[in-house]
């Protein structure tokens, strides 16, 4: 294969982890990131684009004469960038338009795994003009119940109604205070489901699967899984709430099913689909899938591969992939989210961040939302940095996450303090 031109569509941790694992590949040429942030200026070049512009990212690949472009967010996806991109010739790593909407749309989504027999909650989705329908169902049906947006909320259109006054306050705010915007104007009401939640990752070229090994995720803010959702406050690998014999049963009942059902509909999944679980007394089932790599789970999975991450996302694009299970390390990785005060609600910007070089081997920092003004690193989002420690064993692990958090400061600077917690109990209970 020949050194390659790439370009990474996005700006977050996400980016800046596969832009690490990228920049590693001996089949490397040129790498580029739009817009990227402070972490990837030192290993890409940052080009200016407006991604919404389908046709200005066109023109910056062929005048940079990109081979592979790989799209890190969900919201291009679903705008159809991939397809304008292939249609332009173009190598894609991430799905078109059509299969996009396995994230894109939480009742696309539920009708594919109803129609390929994919375990997953009792469910009933609803559209805009039917939402006084759907509190009457939700009311109905035994709490706690699960209220989702069926369309993009940046990983927060989801809420747990435990009880009937949360059920009625959720549609309050979306019928009255437009909560969760357009991405509510279609809404999932499902059955809360009991047990672990896993998140499995799988490279496909539509007809073969490559898997990494099972993460966990933490989406909410507070200590022990409390309060709003989040983008993510940090994740490990690997979870051992799936076992090697789980790991297969999620491909063969579940990855594969749902790829053969796409495919029978006419549309070929290209790129990774990410598989979220909850481990149930009655097994795997699936919670939601997204059309990308997780955030923060992509700063764990990347340097836990010994795979030549461009080599695999361009046979991905290529439709050269072959089955099996990824090279993995037999290390465990554990990354922390630091935050911004406030979030995930409102919060500033331009707090100076200092100590993230201060690091041994065995501790990455990737960023998420930070710029560089006159020369100092500064917090420009919600989600600033994760930081990812790697050991034998997963509390050494999650020690030097949490050593490489403490070298670092930032005004009002927030993370949780139980990363990785369930798995060590887990662990220790085993």
């Amino acid at each position: 294969m020949n050194n390659l031109n790439v370009l990474i569509i996005g700006g977050g941790g996400r980016e800046h982890a596969l832009a690490w694992a990228i920049s590693r590949s001996e089949h490397l040429g040129n790498l580029y990131i739009a817009p990227g942030n402070a972490g990837t200026l030192l290993i890409a070049e940052s080009l200016d684009l407006d991604v919404s512009d389908h046709q200005s990212v066109i023109n910056s690949v062929a005048e940079h004469s990109v081979d592979l472009v790989v799209i890190g967010p969900e919201q291009p996806l679903v705008a159809g960038l991939a397809d304008d991109l292939r249609a332009a010739g173009c190598a894609v790593f991430g799905p078109d338009k059509a299969a996009a909407q396995l994230e894109g749309s939480k009742a696309f989504a539920k009708s594919v795994m109803k129609a390929a027999g994919v375990p997953t909650a009792a469910w009933r989705d609803f559209g805009k003009d039917e939402l006084e329908e759907a509190r009457t169902y939700a009311l109905d049906q035994q709490l706690p119940v699960v209220v989702k947006a069926d369309g993009l909320a940046s990983g927060k259109g989801v809420v747990i109604c435990r009880s009937e006054d949360e059920v009625h306050a959720i549609f309050d705010q979306i019928l009255n205070e437009g909560a969760f915007g357009d991405a509510a104007s279609r809404v999932v009401v499902e059955e809360f489901m009991e047990g672990e939640e896993a998140s499995v990752f799988a490279v496909t070229d539509g007809e073969h699967v490559k898997l990494f090994p099972p993460v966990q995720d933490h989406k909410q803010i507070g200590e022990g899984g409390t309060g709003p959702n989040t983008g993510g406050m940090g994740a490990y690998l690997p979870a051992p709430v799936v076992s090697d014999e789980m790991l297969e049963e999620i491909e063969e009942s579940i990855i594969r099913p749902v790829l053969a059902e796409m495919k029978s509909r006419g549309i070929s999944y290209t790129g990774v689909l990410y598989t979220g679980l909850m481990i149930t007394k009655d097994g795997p089932k699936v919670v939601e899938f997204n059309c990308r790599f997780g955030d923060p789970e992509c700063q764990v999975l990347m340097p836990a591969t010994f795979e030549d991450v461009l080599t695999l996302c361009y046979q991905a694009a290529t439709g050269d992939l072959e089955d099996g299970r990824l090279a993995c390390s037999d290390l465990h990785f554990c990354g922390v989210i630091m935050a911004s005060a406030g979030y995930p609600g409102s919060y500033e910007k331009g707090k100076v961040i200092t100590g993230t070089e201060q690091m041994d081997k065995d501790i990455l920092v990737y960023h998420s939302g930070t710029s560089s003004e006159n020369g100092r690193l500064v917090t420009a989002g919600g989600r600033v940095l994760c930081v990812v420690g790697r050991g034998a064993t997963l509390d050494k692990a999650i020690q030097r996450a949490y050593s490489g958090v403490k070298n670092i400061d930032f005004e009002g600077a927030y993370f949780r303090s139980d990363i990785g917690r369930k798995g060590l109990m887990r662990e220790l209970n085993a």
